[in-house]
């Protein structure tokens, strides 16, 4: 009589874990459920997976596990031409410089689809900005600007009139739409040291001068 009794007893154990574990699921998956509506709530729309940069990646790199990885990004700031899937993009060489917590874009990979023009006694050379350095990602190849370095201890300016020869939101340039990364400056020879060292160690900002603005920069 005891072997019958010990048995049921087992199986009602094991129906009261199952109901335990199935219960906790429910909560578990509630939870998320929860987590996921604050996180829309709060931040306004849909989340997707893209490919994003976990480091500078220089022109001519190939792409992998140390330089990129999945982040889930809102879709209404998700570029168009983005990057989904990292496998999709393992192995593969960009055409120019991704800089880092960027998207990474088709537009990338291309290469020789544009070559830039070298003005005469100037060099062109690339400088890591954020859209609040650059007019909220407004600045277009073609325009003019100062270009001043902000660190802890002071604000300095670096170079005054240098023009802007191409940036990473070329097309959307002058829409305001996109976020910027870089900015492609052509400058002094005499300037591409200073300019690269600071912007290792310090905040570059490109200001858009007036009449008056532009004058007083080149006194200075």
């Amino acid at each position: 009589m005891k072997r019958p009794a010990t048995v049921a007893i087992g199986i009602i154990c094991g129906i009261v874990c199952a109901g335990a574990v199935f219960a906790y699921l429910q909560s578990v998956k509630g939870e998320a459920e929860s987590a996921r509506a604050e996180a829309l709530d709060r931040y306004g729309g849909e989340q997707v997976e893209v490919c994003v940069a976990t480091r500078d990646i220089a022109s001519g790199e190939k792409l992998d596990a140390s330089n990129t990885t999945a982040k889930l990004w809102l879709a209404d700031l998700v570029p168009s031409d983005a990057v989904r899937s990292v496998r999709d993009v393992y192995g593969e060489q960009v055409g120019t410089p991704i800089f880092e917590g960027e998207v990474v874009t088709s537009k990338r990979f291309s290469q020789g689809e544009r070559q830039i023009d070298v003005p005469a006694g100037l060099s062109v050379l690339s400088i890591p900005v954020k859209d609040v350095q650059a007019i909220g990602g407004s600045i277009a190849p073609g325009q003019h600007v100062d270009v001043y370095a902000t660190g802890a201890a002071e604000t300095e300016l670096l170079a005054s009139d240098v023009a802007v020869v191409s940036s990473s939101n070329d097309s959307e340039a002058g829409l305001g739409g996109g976020s910027i990364s870089w900015v492609a400056l052509a400058v002094e020879p005499r300037s591409v040291q200073e300019l690269i060292a600071a912007s290792q160690k310090t905040e570059l900002y490109l200001v858009l001068p007036g009449d008056e603005q532009g004058g007083a920069s080149d006194e200075a």
